[in-house]
């Protein structure tokens, strides 16, 4: 069974910072694409960041380029969103995702919350 499990969200004042972790399981975590994506109250869920199967290459919403650092470490099946100088507006639940493959659809993780204080 595909399990993606999420550690690391909590509440953090403005400035501060927070790294969330997801650790895989059930699939051969090296040969997918991963992702975050967050969803605030009241908002539709977007996507963050990205990274592909070798961590080369990555992708990041322009709300968080430049403070949000995707990575992976696939010895461990874990990827990860390091997360500094939040922002008020980065209030959210926070969602890993291993993207679909050509026979294989997407999975999500459970969720977690993150709160950035004013």
């Amino acid at each position: 069974q595909v399990q993606l499990e999420q550690s690391g969200g909590g509440l953090v004042q403005a400035g501060g910072s927070l790294r969330l972790s997801c650790a895989a399981s059930g699939f051969t975590f090296s040969r997918y694409t991963m992702s975050w994506h967050r969803q605030a109250p009241g908002k539709e869920r977007e996507l963050v960041a990205t990274i592909t199967r070798t961590g080369i290459s990555t992708n990041y919403a322009d709300s968080v380029k430049g403070r949000f650092t995707i990575s992976r470490d696939n010895a461990k099946n874990t990827v990860y969103l390091q997360m500094n100088s939040l922002k008020p507006e980065d209030t959210a639940v926070y969602y890993c995702k291993k993207e679909p493959g050509t026979l294989y659809g997407p999975a999500w993780g459970q969720g977690t919350q993150v709160t950035v204080s004013s």
